[in-house]
């Protein structure tokens, strides 16, 4: 075999997002163990110019298709070839040379390419939270169907999945998913009533995209994580428990059935995560700064306010429903995000649009692809009108 050869084929999309360009640097200091053969983008195409012509991929999709001339006429030099839509995304990630697709689109967006690249038999990276919010039950029976891997991608979810490692045959107790708290740990509701959008795009700990950095404020990302944990590792709603730890060094926690818990520690970086999923089994050596515990003297941990920051209360709500609720929680609240970054609503009525859209949107209780395409839509279209 040639060395060519035996580097993995990697495909990302939303390689202009924050985790995309970190996937770009690992792949970088890795070359020896990767290719990149697809990179796509939504409208970013200039940065999608840019990582084309340093990494020479097979093929770059641009989902706006209003820029396709564009990007094609930038990259027809370098025999690259481009393709624009949401089709093409789905039909890329099926091709020769891809061994593993990265999918750090931001919600319910990375649906669609996900199943298309399960379906083609492709091992899936997963930084893309609300695929399996949305759709666990289908995208994890495929997965299952087709014999392919899903890496978790998200610092939590890659804590959990390294602390099981050597341990799979050994049944879990329970799970504790570890949380900052976000910008407005130990706030109450009077403090949370005119807080600005800036003040919410300050995380203490993480560099992440504006989407999950407000739900991140809202806690609302720890209650998609929770979702995803269950379908991840086939857990119940009550072996998942979350916990803030406002250090972010220990990653997330398992606790096996003999009462041993096993933490993941390590200095807030996804980098780490990223190379995890994409070269595992193997561990790659690195040069990530190394965590000092004298830096830390002191990790501690309390529990959630589940009463001041809703949106975490609400997902295990939707947990315990199962059906289409978690759908329904998505799709509101990508509505209630996109809002509260446009300034048209207030950070706590971003909860009251999502529990209206939960109690007024039609349960379903064993739904298909179709059902999760329509509740999606139609969810969206109720919390546009109640904003």
């Amino acid at each position: 075999m040639t060395e060519e050869k035996q580097k993995k084929g990697i495909a990302i999309l939303g390689s202009t997002g924050s985790i995309g360009t970190q996937a770009l640097e690992v792949i970088e200091e890795q070359s020896e163990h990767f290719s990149v053969e697809l990179l796509t983008a939504n409208s970013n195409c200039d940065l999608l110019i840019k990582q084309a012509k340093k990494f020479k991929p097979n093929t770059v999709v641009i989902t706006d298709d209003t820029k396709y001339n564009l990007v094609n006429d930038a990259l027809w030099a370098d025999d690259i070839k481009v393709f624009a839509g949401e089709n093409a995304l789905a039909q890329c990630v099926e091709m020769d040379g891809i061994d593993i697709v990265l999918t750090a689109l931001v919600g319910y967006a990375g649906l669609k390419p996900t199943l298309a690249a399960i379906n083609a038999g492709k091992h899936i990276a997963l930084s893309n939270k609300e695929t399996l919010v949305v759709a666990g039950d289908l995208v994890t029976q495929l997965a299952k169907e087709k014999g392919i891997n899903i890496y978790p991608v998200d610092s939590e979810h890659s804590a959990i999945f390294q602390c099981m490692v050597g341990d799979f045959q050994n049944p879990i107790e329970k799970i504790y998913l570890t949380a900052s708290g976000g910008p407005f740990r130990g706030k109450t509701k009077a403090d949370l009533a005119n807080v600005t959008k800036a003040q919410a795009l300050k995380h203490p700990n993480w560099e992440m995209g504006a989407k999950i950095t407000i739900d991140s404020a809202s806690l609302m990302n720890k209650g998609l994580e929770v979702i995803e944990a269950k379908w991840l590792f086939g857990l119940k709603p009550e072996q998942i428990d979350v916990i803030v730890h406002p250090q972010s060094i220990i990653h997330s926690i398992v606790q096996f059935e003999d009462g041993s818990m096993k933490a993941q520690m390590g200095l807030p970086d996804m980098k780490l995560p990223i190379q995890y999923a994409l070269a595992y089994p193997k561990r790659l050596k690195s040069n990530f700064t190394r965590f000092n515990f004298l830096d830390y003297p002191q990790l501690t941990f309390e529990q959630p306010d589940l009463k001041t920051f809703r949106n975490l209360q609400l997902a295990f709500d939707a947990l315990h429903k199962k059906g289409n609720a978690a759908c329904i929680l998505n799709a509101a609240n990508e509505v209630v995000v996109d809002a509260f970054l446009k300034e048209k609503i207030a950070f706590l009525e971003m909860p009251e649009v999502i529990e209206r859209c939960m109690d007024e949107i039609t349960f379903t209780a064993k739904p298909s692809l179709e059902d999760y395409v329509n509740t999606d839509k139609e969810t969206r279209i109720l919390a546009q009108e109640l904003i």
